[in-house]
């Protein structure tokens, strides 16, 4: 038999929720949209926690990111509102803030530093003693030293952000092709699409890799248009809080975070009663292993901070792959391969980029031009030598 051979205007390897949001806007626009990926909605956002931080995951030397994360979440509100009127329903989107906390001297001292440079930048975050913090939320430690409030930072739940853009894209005409791309297909030195794993052809005009920590291993592209993106590991734990009753305040009513014997922690209430406690970060390459070291610093450090978290019942433990670049920023637009565009290497803000991201790819696939807010992350950042420019950028 003959493989299948199907045409498209734009062909999107990977379905996680970037290449869901670029499948989703493509369509939108009227192009005619594939996704090649065996479990659509799945990926790095089914461990996320889903936390929309651009204000308190500040770090130093990452302000041109800092101002993509900005704007991206500003979307947020219009974006779940508009998900939600395309038929994909609620995305879990609340406006709960964020506390972060300092538990030692030193923590405080870099909290201190931290608003100091936040409010350098013109962003929203107010100091508060750890009595302050304790009024906010009274299961936090006794010893808590301090801590800043972010009230502008929110959530989202990933899982189901996921499963909305899958709806929506496939309500817009996006069509779905449950099989991984096995190589894209060049053609006279342009990406003209992919072959998949179970032999389907997809011919496309525009190719749109977005495979997440996977997007730097897909076969058929020239060495150097492949994406310089790792996997980062980061495991996650799922526990349930008892539901509020009477005059009894909620378990945590907002997202908590802090720096614990150097490591980052943080705990993310859901509206359902879930409590999300993440994230490590492992360089330790393909392993997905959920190891019992790894559950254990978390629940170690999550007790610091709230003590009585180890009553609460344990419901999932998880680990998957972030998609990490050389300066964990994104690799957004057009590679030096006609017909290629990369969605990729968003790191620990795959959640928070997303409404950006699919702007910045329909306007990429409709139009041909890169917007001005995406161009500091052009894959052509990672390219020998000079950069290249805007005019010999191929089309």
């Amino acid at each position: 038999m003959r493989p299948s051979r199907d045409s498209y205007d734009v062909l999107v390897i990977g379905g996680g929720i970037i290449g869901l949001v670029t499948a989703w806007r493509a369509a939108q626009r009227g192009l005619r949209t594939a996704v090649a990926d065996p479990e659509p909605g799945g990926g790095a956002a089914r461990v996320a926690a889903g936390m929309l931080a651009a204000v308190t995951e500040l770090s130093y030397g990452e302000q041109t990111l800092l101002d993509l994360n900005v704007a991206s979440a500003r979307r947020y509100p219009s974006f779940a509102a508009e998900l939600a009127e395309a038929g994909g329903g609620d995305i879990g989107y609340r406006r709960c803030g964020t506390l972060a906390v300092a538990l030692d001297a030193d923590d405080r001292a870099h909290l201190r530093e931290l608003h100091t440079f936040q409010r350098s930048l013109g962003l929203e975050s107010e100091w508060l003693t750890g009595r302050e913090c304790r009024r906010l939320e009274p299961m936090l430690a006794p010893g808590v030293r301090g801590g800043l409030r972010v009230d502008g930072d929110h959530q989202v739940d990933p899982r189901r952000l996921a499963k909305a853009l899958l709806r929506a894209a496939e309500a817009a005409g996006a069509v779905f092709h449950r099989s991984a791309a096995a190589r894209v297909e060049v053609v006279r030195d342009r990406a003209r699409g992919a072959v998949l794993d179970d032999g389907t052809v997809l011919a496309a005009g525009q190719t749109v890799l977005a495979a997440g920590s996977r997007s730097g291993t897909v076969d058929g592209l020239p060495e150097h248009v492949l994406p310089p993106v790792r996997p980062v590991k980061g495991q996650v734990v799922r526990l349930r809080m008892p539901a509020p009753h009477g005059r009894q305040a909620a378990f945590l009513s907002r997202t908590v975070r802090a720096v614990v014997r150097g490591s980052h922690v943080y705990l993310v209430p859901r509206e359902n009663g879930e409590l999300v406690v993440g994230a490590t970060s492992e360089e330790l390459g393909w392993d997905t292993t959920v190891t019992a070291g790894g559950v254990y610093e978390l629940l170690r450090d999550a007790h610091e901070l709230v003590p009585g978290i180890t009553e609460l019942p344990l419901t999932e433990t998880l680990a998957g792959l972030r998609p990490g670049s050389p300066d964990n920023a994104p690799l957004l637009g057009r590679t030096a391969l006609p017909g290629l565009s990369l969605a990729t290497g968003h790191h620990r803000n795959g959640v928070l980029l997303t409404p950006v991201t699919g702007d910045i790819m329909a306007e990429l696939l409709t139009t041909g031009e890169v917007p001005e807010q995406a161009r500091p992350f052009s894959p052509a950042r990672f390219r020998p030598g000079r950069p290249v420019s805007r005019q010999e950028q191929p089309v």
